[in-house]
């Protein structure tokens, strides 16, 4: 048995969110991450801390050029405090259609932009921490006033981890430099872990002086998995889809590369231009599927994570509605 945490996922805000956390932490994962799609990934996370105690939780992740590190830093500071600790910050950039376009932010230098917010968060958490006065100046932030009425103060847990979503190499090596952990996009595989993650996110803990078992790298595969064979081929359907939408954007193309399928991601741009997504799909090999995904009936999925991510990462993202079936062998 490898020494892999394996997390879920709860949805946004309902009436429900609570309760699948509480059914997380009873199956024995080890945390439970938001995500920010349509909702807001901060809002779940009182009922979280409500309805559980020990497992851990965080945003996986919430978006944070459409916030300030100031904000930022309360809401986490909050959360950590009312959670007893087991609030984790996960923070992604987004693309830059969707800062432009759906949030109206600026979109400039958005490597060394996420730096300064992971900078001026750790030296706001040592300001509310009393151990130094705000004076963070960067290029794209700058904080200097923080008056006693509006300082938090020291919380019994002060030591809020962050944690940041990496595509590029850029954003890999700072979650080596700075960070506490690095949540893979799940439009990746094992092997480009192994091989092209885990060696940048060590560059960045050396550039740091510190070393990659600092940093926690988070998995998120794509899931096949079923109690019937009608119910494989429906998620290894959806998987395919989904491999089709992330292969279509060049940004993901790198993953592609590795593994010497690169024309069918320009193919997959190609289609994706005129909104031909059914032949996109078609696109999909189940070699591609097996190198994406993790397949298994659900009593054994656990086994077969472990078996391909084992070693490889810290913790891994596994749907908790058949978590009875693997957490509980």
């Amino acid at each position: 048995m490898s020494d892999l945490r394996i997390d879920a996922m709860v949805p946004g805000l309902s009436t429900d969110s609570g309760a699948m956390a509480a059914r997380a932490e009873e199956l024995g994962f080890d945390g439970v991450w938001t995500p920010e799609m349509d909702n807001d990934a901060f809002l779940p996370h009182p009922l979280i801390a409500d309805r559980t105690d020990e497992i851990q939780q965080g945003t996986r992740i919430a978006l944070s050029f459409t916030r300030s590190p100031m904000a930022l830093a309360y809401t986490a500071w909050d959360l950590a405090r009312y959670s007893d600790g087991r609030f984790v910050l996960g923070l992604g950039t987004q693309v830059k259609g969707h800062n432009e376009r759906r949030f109206s932010v600026d979109w400039e230098s958005p490597g060394p932009r996420l730096r300064e917010v992971v900078e001026s968060l750790q030296h706001i958490f040592d300001v509310f921490r009393g151990e130094t006065d705000l004076d963070y100046q960067g290029d794209h932030y700058s904080f200097s006033l923080m008056t006693e009425n509006f300082n938090p103060g020291p919380i019994e847990h002060p030591d809020v981890p962050i944690y940041i979503a990496g595509v590029n190499e850029y954003n890999i090596r700072l979650a080596g430099e700075r960070c506490d952990g690095l949540a893979m996009h799940v439009f990746n595989t094992p092997d480009y872990t192994d091989e092209v993650i885990a060696p940048t996110v060590a560059e960045g803990a050396d550039r740091g002086d510190r070393s990659l078992e600092d940093v926690s790298l988070s998995a998120s595969p794509f899931v096949v998995t079923g109690e019937t064979d009608e119910e494989r081929e429906r998620t290894r359907a959806e998987v395919k889809r989904r491999i089709a939408f992330y292969g279509s954007t060049r940004t993901y193309h790198d993953v592609l590369d590795h593994h010497g399928w690169r024309s069918v991601g320009e193919e997959l741009h190609d289609l994706s231009k005129e909104q031909r997504w059914d032949e996109m799909t078609e696109l999909i090999t189940d070699e591609m599927v097996s190198a994406f995904a993790i397949e298994a009936p659900p009593d054994e999925l656990l086994a077969q994570a472990e078996d391909v991510y084992g070693g490889i990462a810290d913790r891994i993202v596994l749907p908790v509605d058949h978590g009875e079936a693997f957490m509980t062998e």
